[in-house]
């Protein structure tokens, strides 16, 4: 099969394999070097001086626009990213922490590698850089304090999305997924392996994947192999194999479908969009069990997607959601069965206090989860924009996600 590179070549590139490649035999968990800080700027400027962040108790009467930033996509990245109640933007390959009023907590940026992705977890800003080794270089920032956690540099597909969760962060690419713990240190690596240590470390090393999510100690890939596209095959893992180079699979699911992608995970069971004449969403637990099947329409988001698929999810206290592209389902969190679909939805929502809001084309409802039933709903000019938009939460404010601007929302 024809694969996007993972190394440019040349021999300094193939002296950086070596060097990875040493370090790999010595490392617990992967490679892990020390990313090239030198080139990069880390500087602190108005850090949060409270080590609590006050939060929206209830929906609020009224919410006005008072800030907008420029943010450019990142693939994987579809919500506002936010960490310690700052707003973090991306604008070329500097990442800054912002504070809902405008003010600058830090920023960290690099001058000798472009931005490949962003995520948070633990309370920390992640962001991986593209070098001549792939997209591998990897800083771990304290939201914070705006200070370095870890850092990590190892050999990665050239292009790559994000997928994180609570415990975990990572990239996935068409060619291989991987995850890491808090310091950073790679707890699974699936796929193809350009620099291997040993061989037949990895079951399906010639598929292509589809999506992948994590969550807990639960990792699902969805691939196609063997040039068969009319045929996809769910792998539910472990999160923490043994031995990273070494995926253990708890079930092997063969879908008759081609284009099936991962919507939602739980922590143990996932859910996949199945295309086809009537499109449902299906959930399986970690042992390979079905547990549900729901008819759905056909999502745009999901029928022709590129691969890797990155689904628009969001979590509320009592569901996972998943943003299809024209509406947005409400999904049990154990069994993942669609419970109920907001057709008014433009993009995934938040709580606040027992209400989900979410963005609808008059401005953000407020609907009670608990029967899918809009209360009312609290009116943003949007000056004109008319695509998805994506909803998170900062101290007392909330923000939106428009292509590549976010909005701040005060609320009153």
């Amino acid at each position: 099969m024809s694969r996007a590179p993972i190394l440019a070549t040349g021999r300094k590139h193939w002296l950086a394999v070596g060097a990875v490649s040493v370090v790999c035999a010595v490392a617990v968990g992967g490679a892990v070097l020390t990313a090239n800080i030198h080139a990069a700027d880390l500087v602190q400027e108005h850090l949060p001086t409270s080590d609590e962040v006050q939060v929206l108790a209830q929906a609020p009467n009224a919410l006005t626009p008072t800030l907008s930033l420029p943010n450019q996509p990142l693939p994987g990245v579809v919500r506002p990213v936010v960490a310690h109640g700052l707003l973090i933007t991306s604008d070329g390959d500097t990442v800054s922490a912002i504070h809902p009023d405008g003010t600058r907590a830090w920023h960290y940026e690099r001058s000798d590698a472009p931005l490949c992705s962003l995520g948070v977890a633990w309370g920390r800003v992640v962001a991986t850089y593209r070098t001549g080794v792939g997209c591998g270089d990897v800083v771990a920032i304290d939201a914070q304090t705006g200070q370095y956690a870890h850092t990590r540099s190892a050999i990665n597909s050239a292009e790559v999305s994000a997928i994180s969760s609570n415990d975990r962060i990572g990239t996935v690419s068409a060619e291989r997924a991987e995850l890491w713990r808090s310091d950073l240190v790679r707890t699974v690596e699936y796929g193809f392996v350009e620099a291997k240590q040993e061989p037949n470390k990895q079951p399906h090393e010639d598929c292509v994947l589809g999506s992948a999510l994590t969550r807990k100690e639960t990792f699902a890939i969805t691939e196609t192999c063997d040039g068969d596209d009319q045929t996809t095959w769910l792998r539910l893992l472990d999160a923490t194999p043994e031995d990273s180079r070494a995926p253990e699979v708890d079930a092997d699911v063969e879908i008759s479908s081609p284009g099936v992608r991962l919507v939602a995970i739980g922590q143990e069971a996932a859910a996949v969009y199945v295309p086809g004449p009537q499109p449902q969403i299906r959930s399986f637990s970690k042992t390979g069990a079905e547990l549900a099947a729901s008819n759905v329409p056909a999502s745009p988001a999901a029928e022709h997607p590129a691969s890797p698929f990155v689904p628009a999810t969001a979590d509320l206290p009592h569901h996972m959601t998943w943003f299809d592209g024209e509406r947005l389902h409400l999904l049990s969190p154990t069994r993942l069965s669609v419970e109920r679909t907001i057709e008014q939805a433009i993009g995934t929502g938040v709580a606040v206090g027992e209400r989900l809001l979410a963005p609808t084309r008059d401005g953000i409802a407020v609907i009670d989860w608990s029967t899918g039933d809009i209360e009312r709903t609290i009116p943003v000019d949007r000056q004109g924009y008319t695509g998805p938009v994506y909803l998170a939460m900062a101290g007392t404010s909330i923000v939106e996600a428009r292509g590549n601007e976010l909005v701040v929302l005060s609320a009153s």
